[in-house]
């Protein structure tokens, strides 16, 4: 019973956070979850003491009884988001919603002594207001390179900087920072904000989010769902060899995706370059059925019109050779902080009941990755009133 509950008022919570400050009524929250529109009520009140939700105004009354409407309260929680890069770090802190409240950017060195990097991520988190009237946030998401292990948070070979591999990045960054920590790749925090809250489709929808920065690598939503395959490897889309011996890769193969791709944004052939990135794109669009394909990553962002349109053009072509179904192509909202803003959706989805159970943030006390804000393993619900 608690753990449904728990569940329970997670459906509640993600459809107050999808209804915005207009906010939802009781009988409209009973329909939308299958609740009875006694068990809806015993939720909001919950919500309520634990001050998640309040009230937002009345809808007139079409006959019969005004109805009360629920809102969320954006500043009730906040969560941080880091994007570690190569070469600089982004930190934000954001509200329920997912909204950027502040923000903090500085140059970062992911290949530096392990003390030195850890020394400026906690830099990063302090620079961000966290406890200026907010309260404990509940918890910071840490999006950087991959490959890495999101279920254990410890990274692999990361490319170009292999001597962080094995190391428990998520477990270290927890005891420095005294707070529950999730990770994910840059990629994968990307796909699962945009899944949320960046309008990429209704449920149930499938897209691909290829982010070209300092590397090339892909975040894939499947029917609705970030998938991250069994060992959370999915989406090292930039090391698909396309060309047999080619210029050699940082992953120590040759003819990578990724190592054509930023050898024309290097010598500034970025028609090049996004045919490249279209060419991948094309093969993912056809093996994996997607709806769309969006776009992001700083190199992505500095000629985001060239990019968009030179990638459409390859799956145009595709498109015209095979089904005739030509797969859109948009540049992700959000800009430089678009993986930051994700990487908190990991700390702020299990609120909302998104993420697959046992993917809880790593924090002290919590005893592994079963652990959240909702308590106990597998627990989708708020926090206590007393957290955050």
């Amino acid at each position: 019973m608690p753990a449904l509950r728990g569940h329970n008022a997670a459906l509640v919570l993600d459809l107050l956070r999808a209804a915005g400050e207009a906010g939802a009524s009781r009988p409209e929250l009973a329909e939308a979850t299958g609740l009875t529109p006694q068990a809806v009520s015993k939720i909001t009140a919950r919500l309520r003491e634990a001050g998640l939700v309040a009230q937002a105004g009345r809808r007139p009354s079409t006959g019969g009884k005004p109805r009360t409407l629920w809102r969320l309260v954006r500043d009730a929680r906040h969560a941080v988001g880091l994007h570690l890069e190569r070469d600089e770090i982004t930190a934000v802190l954001v509200d329920l919603p997912g909204g950027v409240v502040a923000a903090h950017r500085a140059p970062f060195d992911l290949g530096a002594p392990r003390e030195a990097v850890l020394d400026a991520v906690a830099g990063a988190v302090r620079a961000l207001p966290v406890g200026a009237g907010r309260g404990r946030p509940l918890g910071v998401g840490v999006a950087c390179p991959g490959p890495l292990d999101h279920r254990t948070g410890v990274l692999r070979r990361v490319t170009g900087f292999p001597q962080w591999d094995g190391h428990p990045l998520r477990e270290t960054l927890s005891r420095r920072l005294g707070l529950p920590v999730a990770l994910d790749k840059d990629t994968n925090a990307a796909a699962l904000g945009l899944a949320l809250c960046g309008g990429q489709g209704a449920a149930g929808a499938s897209f691909a989010y290829l982010h070209l920065g300092t590397g090339l690598g892909a975040g894939l939503v499947l029917g609705g769902a970030l998938y991250r395959g069994t060992r959370t490897g999915a989406g090292e889309f930039g090391h698909q060899v396309v060309l047999l011996d080619g210029p050699e890769c940082g992953c120590g193969d040759r003819g990578c995706l990724e190592a054509l791709c930023l050898a024309a944004v290097a010598r500034g052939d970025t028609a090049e370059a996004a045919r490249v990135l279209g060419t991948g794109a094309a093969g993912l669009a056809g093996l994996l059925d997607v709806d769309r394909v969006v776009l992001g990553g700083r190199t992505v962002l500095a000629d985001p019109e060239a990019y968009r349109a030179g990638v459409e053009r390859v799956l145009a072509a595709r498109a015209a050779r095979t089904d005739g179904r030509a797969v859109p192509v948009s540049v992700a909202p959000g800009g430089a902080r678009l993986v930051a803003r994700g990487a908190a959706h990991l700390v702020l989805a299990p609120l909302f009941g998104r993420l697959e159970p046992g993917t809880r943030p790593e924090g002290p006390g919590r005893g592994g990755a079963g652990g959240g804000p909702g308590g106990g393993p597998g627990k989708t619900g708020p926090p206590p009133a007393d957290s955050g």
